[in-house]
C-alpha cells in the first residue's frame, strides 16, 4: 500500500532576509523530510515566513477577523501533519510576531500536532527561553512537542561549529523525533474526513461528531420534558 504524503508546515519568524532563523528552519525541514523518506513516507514541506503576514496578524489582533491571506496560512499550518516552529529570541522570549500568530489561531487547532520548537539568538544565554517560554505555549495549545528543542546562537554558524557538530547533532536528533511522531500520527487524515464522519478535536481526546450530536440532542430532549418548577 502506498504511503500517503505527509505535509510539514514550517513557521519561521525571522525579520530579515536572509536570516539565521530561516536557515535553522530550512535545516530542520530538510533533516525531517530525509528521515521520513528513509521510512518510505513521501513528504511535502510548506514554509511560511511570518514577516509576509505581519500586518495581517496585527489586524486580526485588533479586529478579530483574519484576512484571506492570513486565513490561508492558518488553514495550511493547522491542517499539516507536523509543525516546525522557529523564532528569534527577543528580551528573553519569543518574538512578538511569533507569539501573536499563535495567539490568533484557535487554541484547539493544534491539538495532537507533532511539533518541533527551535530558536535563534545572539548568545547561548537565551537558550532556556525554549523551555520556559515557548514549550509551555505549545503545551497549552495541546501540541505534541518533541523532547529535543533546537537552539542556535551566532557562534553555532561559525567554522568551529562544523568541527564540534553540536548544532547538526541537535538538528538530527530533533528531526528524528519529529519524523517518528509524524509517522505514527493520523491527525491530518482525521481532519480531512467528511463532515458527517469527522472527529472533533478535544484537549484530551478525539470525540466522534455523531456522538457529540447525539449527546446534545439527548440533553435538549431532557430539557424539553423537564417538569416545570
Amino acid at each position: 500500500m502506498t504511503e500517503r504524503t505527509r505535509t510539514i508546515a514550517v513557521v519561521t519568524a525571522g525579520l530579515s532576509q536572509p536570516s539565521s532563523t530561516r536557515m535553522l528552519a530550512d535545516r530542520l525541514a530538510e533533516a525531517t523530510s530525509a528521515r521520513l523518506t528513509e521510512k518510505g513516507i513521501p513528504t511535502e514541506v510548506r514554509i511560511f515566513e511570518l514577516r509576509d503576514v505581519a500586518l495581517d496578524v496585527m489586524n486580526n489582533m485588533l479586529t478579530g477577523f483574519p484576512s484571506p491571506k492570513l486565513d490561508a496560512v492558518i488553514e495550511a499550518v493547522t491542517g499539516a501533519d507536523g509543525l516546525i516552529a522557529v523564532t528569534p529570541i527577543f528580551t528573553t522570549s519569543a518574538s512578538g510576531l511569533f507569539k501573536s500568530f499563535f495567539d490568533v489561531i484557535d487554541n484547539r487547532s493544534l491539538t495532537d500536532m507533532p511539533t518541533v520548537i527551535a530558536a535563534t539568538a545572539g548568545t547561548a544565554r537565551h537558550s532556556l527561553a525554549l523551555d520556559y517560554a515557548i514549550r509551555p505555549m505549545f503545551t497549552y495549545l495541546h501540541a505534541v512537542v518533541a523532547t529535543t528543542a533546537v537552539f542556535a546562537a551566532a557562534e553555532d554558524w561559525g567554522s568551529g561549529a562544523d568541527t564540534v557538530k553540536t548544532l547538526p547533532d541537535r538538528i538530527d536528533r530533533a528531526a528524528g523525533e519529529l519524523a517518528a511522531l509524524i509517522a505514527a500520527s493520523d491527525r491530518s487524515r482525521l481532519r480531512a474526513r467528511p463532515v458527517h464522519d469527522r472527529r472533533i478535536l478535544q484537549p484530551d481526546r478525539w470525540l466522534p461528531a455523531l456522538d457529540l450530536t447525539r449527546s446534545l440532542r439527548e440533553w435538549g430532549n431532557a430539557r424539553t420534558h423537564r417538569s416545570p418548577r
